[in-house]
């Protein structure tokens, strides 16, 4: 008779923006690996080098393998499937930039399949930004000219979500109206330094790298705003 092994932990590290080597040392402890392989995807910025370049610095001298997915190719120059490099890591950090064309490319690439079966599969997902905006189902994006509008993303997590928090003005305010308004459901919001672990859809942990830096849970009590601060735990 076939074993049958116990689901895997499905495991998303959400933070509003400043990845650094604290936020990277921090998901490779998620990952439970000594030395894991990390994959950066910086397909919000389009490939842009010197976010690639960016990446290779912060984890110079770090217990980790480092890895780049870049989604604009060429099929001569590349041989390996999204699917083929993405379900050989042992996490994936998503980079920021414009969440509405990352998504787009995604679902036509089917990468946002490729990311479901990682999800699945217990990679560790992670990302600032557009980065962490992707897991949930919908949120608020500087995405398209003029103003803050709302973005359709991958639905890992049954919430909405705002970036940059307090770190970008008009950001709460818009949040809070598109709320109230009911034109985002009820949701999390993380300033940058700041990030929050969800396991298998549930919120378990909430950290910071600095005192001022929180994040929240926002949503709608009787017609009004209710912004509840969740505690952190201070990461170094």
């Amino acid at each position: 008779m076939r074993k049958i092994l116990p689901a895997a932990n499905k495991t998303i590290f959400a933070f509003g923006g400043g990845f650094n080597k604290v936020f990277l040392r921090y998901i490779a402890q998620l990952t439970g690996k000594p030395n894991p392989k990390i994959c950066f995807v910086p397909t919000a910025t389009g490939d842009n080098p010197n976010a690639i370049l960016n990446w290779y610095a912060i984890c110079e001298n770090e217990a980790i393998r480092p890895f780049v997915l870049r989604t604009y190719i060429s099929s001569y120059n590349t041989k390996e499937s999204f699917e083929d490099q993405l379900l050989f890591m042992d996490a994936i950090i998503v980079g920021g930039g414009n969440t509405l064309n990352m998504m787009g490319i995604w679902k036509y690439q089917g990468i946002d399949v490729v990311m479901k079966k990682a999800y699945d599969k217990g990679i560790v997902l992670a990302g600032g930004s557009a980065g962490s905006l992707c897991w949930f189902k919908e949120g608020s994006t500087d995405s398209r000219p003029g103003k803050l509008t709302i973005v359709q993303c991958l639905g890992f997590l049954p919430f909405s979500h705002s970036p940059h928090y307090h770190s970008e003005p008009g950001r709460r305010p818009m949040y809070f109206e598109a709320i109230r308004q009911k034109e985002l459901m009820p949701g999390y919001a993380c300033d940058d330094m700041a990030g929050l672990v969800f396991v298998n859809g549930k919120l378990v942990s909430s950290v910071s790298q600095q005192e001022n830096s929180h994040s929240y849970f926002v949503s709608l009590v009787d017609g009004q705003i209710k912004e509840e601060l969740l505690p952190a735990e201070i990461i170094t």
